[in-house]
């Protein structure tokens, strides 16, 4: 299903993939690594082109790996529950290239993943149920500059829309605090659909 994912999004399939053993610590797989493949992914160098409003967008898609999944986290005011039972199940990550301008062009990209996991069998796309989840980064960069900001990942987006809300607030964040003379932190984020916001896990 990995190799028909990484035709289907025109990737380069090489002869010989590897899996790694990623050494980390965190709630979400608490055995302490994660399989994954860092040095040969299953598929690179794709892309996938797109309509928005009768204009073709293409996203080059960097690498397609597989890895194994970590536990849903279930977030609430003061407190976060694990649930382990997807923990170590495989998936397969897309990897794009930073070349998403907004949150509407990052909701058709997605909506066009999630057309070709269905047609293809490869998943049923439902985001809501967690078949299909997406992360992005975010930093942006002054006019004319080819330097990009510093990188704000947010966590487990569940819909198209959230996608789109989230990057599109991210953006705005980011900016306000350019303008007002302060540095933009390296970390980590989640959209928080009660507040229209981005906030810090």
């Amino acid at each position: 299903m990995g190799i028909l994912l990484g035709l289907a999004l025109n990737c380069e399939i090489p002869a010989r993939c590897k899996f790694d053993r990623k050494q980390y610590f965190y709630p979400d797989l608490p055995k302490g690594y994660q399989i994954t493949q860092n040095e040969r992914p299953i598929g690179s160098d794709g892309y996938l082109d797109f309509d928005i409003n009768g204009e073709i967008h293409r996203v080059e898609i960097e690498r397609l790996h597989m890895e194994e999944d970590t536990c849903k986290q279930l977030h609430f005011r003061d407190h976060t529950l694990l649930d382990y039972n997807r923990a170590g199940v495989p998936l397969v990550e897309i990897v794009s290239r930073p070349e998403i301008k907004n949150g509407e062009e990052a909701a058709k990209y997605i909506e066009e993943i999630r057309n070709i996991v269905t047609y293809a069998d490869v998943s049923d796309g439902k985001m809501e149920e967690g078949s299909l989840r997406c992360d992005v980064n975010i930093s942006i960069m002054p006019c004319g500059s080819k330097v990009f900001g510093t990188k704000v990942e947010i966590k487990n987006l569940n819909s198209t829309s959230n996608i789109q809300k989230a990057i599109d607030f991210e953006i705005q964040r980011q900016t306000k605090l350019i303008l007002k003379g302060l540095k933009v932190e390296q970390e980590t984020r989640r959209y928080d659909e009660l507040k229209k916001e981005t906030v810090l896990m």
